[in-house]
């Protein structure tokens, strides 16, 4: 065990374990268990999303116990705690989905709330789900704290049965859950048998794990070894793996390092760092809630960093790693391929990669790809000079239809099919689209609009998953279009723009719409507009009644309307590091 002995006049725990007023705090850490020797060493918090709602979480508990012997044994004392998850493929295509957006801004509050009501020292944060990632991650750079971040791994691909009697195309490819919301649109579309949806149920997730495919949650693991929270390859192992350990342990030791080297946070998280993160996103054709995530960790940073910013940054990125929903491979073909690291080792050959952001591991992002050894397999990760398409898989839109713009997954989609015309058909709500869909009452041709689904009006952001991939599954994601004020799960096809601001709630244009009123998507020039004039628009807006009243007129999700912000800047609901008068660190 490495000892080394930490002066603890600076560091937040010594309000709870040094001097005599302490004696009652530290009697409680005795009651612990804990030796004197541990009681004035640094403290550090691991905190995990664990839970028993999804797969995605399960394995957090045990991968915690790795976390805790990499900094006992770098003479560090870690302390354990939980906070919540939501988990969006649980909370899908339903009320529970309003939970899911909010739920992130309730981690990184309660993460911040742990660590400040007990005075711990640093943060080893362990997540698994969409939004328990970037709330991990924005409670690390809103504390400011030492930090290190580990992802707990992506679920393993499922495999119908062979001779299974169910259509060839399920038979024969890797499943994940994106296939499961798919198949339902098939089994409406008559398409598919009971049987054969039952036997695809029971065996698209066969493990512990996040979706497999560049999904939210895959897109933010990406995300955390890019920005620098994560010791680089972290994130790849698929989660049944127990070698996943090493990497615990390895977490722990490097918080430890940090602490002694007094590396925080928001040392890591730069502008630099958000823009390499962003440069990831794009290549690997990653889930459009980054353009949501990356503005809000940007924010407990006091960095101006919105979504046109990170759509800039998508425009100019070649689009060169293959995987799902857009291509053909999961994370663990990711992982095997060299993950995240050979991905940066070809943004550098492009110029495209800020090479002296500091890492968790204390090593510069130059100075770990240096080590790296492995190129470009050619099948899951392309070269950086023979890119999939040049431009980054996902689109930033803006125009009179959005002002404050919007987002579009175009990875997987040829250029010709990135414009589209049509007449709008436009719904109150999502589960008034999805009864359209599965009635077939819609024509080919439209875009389908779905309003007052945004952060407030929702409220709660809701993803459009369910209605998204049942026009997939009948056959008509390239037939229709799709725009929403909500969001799109980053497992969604086709051609579906979200995040369109400002919100109908707030008065945007998108709550002016009627049938019939022509829109053009144009994700080639950025554009998202409605062929009215000016005119037309602010006369609607004068006989505008106001945003439509929800159910949700007290408790968590009132609270959360009331305070959330606009998509466009992440969708926070507080005034972040700006108005800061005194950092935790420094207490």
């Amino acid at each position: 065990m490495l000892k080394r002995q930490t002066d603890k006049s600076k560091l937040p725990s010594r309000h709870v374990t040094e001097g005599p007023a302490r004696a009652p705090h530290r009697s409680y850490l005795y009651a612990m268990g804990l030796s004197e020797d541990e009681i004035h060493r640094p403290l550090v918090g691991v905190a995990t999303c664990w839970n028993e709602a999804a797969p995605c979480n399960i394995a957090l508990n045990r991968q915690a116990q790795a976390v805790k012997l990499g900094v006992k044994a770098a003479s560090g004392t870690p302390r354990e705690f939980t906070t919540i998850t939501v988990t969006d493929g649980i909370a899908m295509g339903h009320e529970g989905m309003r939970s899911s957006l909010a739920s992130r801004e309730a981690i990184a509050d309660t993460v911040e709330l742990t660590m400040r009501g007990h005075c711990y020292d640093a943060l080893v944060g362990l997540a698994g789900c969409d939004k328990s990632l970037p709330g991990m991650m924005m409670a690390m750079v809103r504390l400011n704290t030492p930090s290190v971040f580990i992802y707990g791994g992506s679920i393993l691909p499922g495999k119908a049965p062979t001779g299974a009697d169910v259509p060839a195309d399920f038979a024969s490819r890797d499943l994940t859950v994106q296939d499961m919301f798919e198949a339902v649109g098939r089994h409406q579309n008559g398409d598919m048998s009971d049987a054969a949806l039952d036997i695809l149920e029971r065996v698209a997730c066969p493990s512990a794990g996040a979706c497999g495919g560049q999904f939210t949650a895959n897109t933010m693991a990406c995300v955390s070894e890019a920005i620098g929270l994560a010791l680089f390859n972290s994130s790849g192992m698929p989660a049944p793996y127990e070698s996943r350990d090493q990497y615990g342990e390895a977490s722990g030791r490097a918080v430890m390092e940090l602490i002694e080297k007094n590396i925080r946070a928001r040392d890591v998280v730069t502008r630099k760092a958000l823009e390499n993160a962003a440069r990831v996103v794009a290549c690997t054709g990653g889930s459009t809630n980054a353009g949501l995530h990356l503005p809000a960790i940007a924010h407990e940073a006091a960095i101006d960093f919105n979504l046109f910013d990170v759509c800039d940054i998508f425009k100019d990125t070649p689009y060169f790693v293959d995987l799902k929903p857009g291509g053909a491979y999961v994370a663990k073909d990711l992982y095997e391929a060299g993950g995240v690291p050979v991905v940066m080792k070809e943004l550098r050959k492009a110029g495209l990669i800020h090479e002296d952001c500091i890492t968790a591991s204390g090593k510069t992002v130059g100075e770990e790809l240096d080590l790296v050894t492995r190129e470009a397999d050619g099948r899951v990760i392309h070269p950086v000079a023979t890119p999939i398409t040049p431009t980054g898989g996902v689109v930033g839109l803006s125009g009179n239809l959005a002002p404050d713009g919007a987002i579009v997954k175009v990875a997987g989609m040829e250029k010709d099919q990135q414009v589209f015309t049509g007449p709008a058909r436009v719904f109150e709500c999502e589960e008034e689209a999805f009864e359209a869909v599965k009635a077939r009452s819609y024509k080919e041709g439209e875009v389908i609009v779905i309003r007052n689904e945004g952060p407030a009006g929702g409220p709660g952001m809701r993803e459009m998953l369910a209605t998204t991939a049942a026009l997939s599954g009948q056959g008509m994601g390239k037939k229709v279009a799709l725009i929403t004020d909500g969001r799109f799960s980053g497992a969604t096809r086709g051609f579906c723009v979200g995040h369109v601001g400002p919100e109908a709630a707030h008065g945007g244009p998108i709550a002016l719409l009627k049938d019939g009123d022509m829109i053009t998507i144009d994700a080639v020039n950025g554009e998202l507009s409605v062929a009215l004039s000016e005119a037309e628009m602010e006369a609607r807006k004068s006989a505008w009644a106001g945003p439509r009243k929800t159910d949700y007129a007290s408790g968590a999700l009132w609270k959360y309307a009331q305070l959330v912000g606009s998509a466009k800047f992440g969708a926070v609901t507080h005034p972040g590091a700006k108005e800061e008068t005194h950092v935790y660190m420094d207490q």
